[in-house]
């Protein structure tokens, strides 16, 4: 990171860069508009630093880790008769079977924090599956600016599908229980919304501040929901009321957690939008939830 202090940056400047990478404005008009906050020793370019992601320093479980097995592998993508790139990890040694975790990524492809996250699923006894929805691009382009630019390029219901595929996969591995459930950041938030829409026995979903489904829709969810929102989130938190009362009109089984004076992305440890408390207290409960439901 910078020298630039998270303490030092006014909401504004955090909920600005929002609207950049969810594309409701460019480039050009984010760069114009940060150049406001650029007071003091602070330049455009010191706080666009500050802002990305720091991919070098924040990974919290090594790929190489000793008490997992990660790798890459392919599953069939439902549209085009191709094949979809996924992180697969697992414990290094258990007995038995466990439960499944597909990991979803933001709107930027399979980036090194997902990663991180499929193997933080697989350590605490999941086996985890983080595809890749920007496979049929050529894959995560290594800089989430690229990332973001071609995955605005794909259908969102096409990669919903490619999602459910990835589901259908790790259910029938042989090392799984066949319970499986969902966590997905950001779009994967929509994502995890959207799998407990579409798949009768998804065992669990836990989406993180993510966009939600249409009233009509919530009637098909069995699932049940551990829904994680940031409270400075204004954006996707405006959803979250005809949401609940959907899910309370349809008796749904569902937990919400706000957490207090934080921003969207705030699990995302590589960007200064992380929080650690609310981090590791929604991580904590949501490991507890898929322990509960997976077994």
């Amino acid at each position: 990171m910078s020298e630039i202090k998270k303490e030092e940056i006014q909401q504004e400047v955090f909920d600005l860069y929002d609207y950049f990478v969810h594309g409701h404005i460019d480039r050009r008009d984010f760069m114009n508009r940060l150049s406001a906050y650029a007071v003091g020793g602070m330049t455009v370019m010191s706080l666009m630093s500050f802002l990305n992601p720091d991919y070098k320093t924040t990974v919290q479980i090594d790929p190489n880790d000793p008490r997992i097995v990660s790798k890459y592998i392919t599953y069939p993508s439902p549209k085009g008769g191709g094949e979809m790139k996924a992180l697969l990890s697992m414990p290094a040694e258990f007995k038995g079977k466990l439960g499944g975790v597909v990991v979803v990524h933001e709107n930027r492809g399979l980036n090194p924090y997902i990663e991180d996250v499929g193997r933080r699923a697989a350590l605490a006894g999941f086996v985890s599956i983080a595809p890749d929805a920007l496979t049929p691009l050529g894959g995560y382009p290594g800089t989430d600016d690229e990332g973001r630019t071609m995955q605005a390029k794909r259908d969102r219901i096409e990669m919903l599908e490619d999602f459910i595929a990835a589901y259908e996969y790790v259910q029938k591995h042989e090392k799984c229980n066949g319970k499986v459930g969902v966590v997905g950041f950001c779009f994967g938030g929509w994502i995890s919304n959207m799998m407990a829409v579409r798949i009768p026995d998804l065992a669990a979903s836990v989406p993180y501040y993510g966009g939600q489904p249409t009233v009509e829709d919530v009637s098909k969810i069995k699932a049940p929901l551990l829904i994680h929102y940031a409270e400075l989130d204004t954006r996707v938190n405006e959803g979250w009321a005809n949401y609940e009362t959907a899910l309370k009109a349809n008796n749904k089984d569902y937990v919400m957690h706000m957490y207090p004076k934080v921003n969207h992305g705030f699990h995302n440890d590589s960007t200064p939008r992380f929080d650690k408390d609310a981090a590791e207290l929604s991580w904590n409960r949501t490991v507890e939830f898929f322990k509960a439901k997976l077994k």
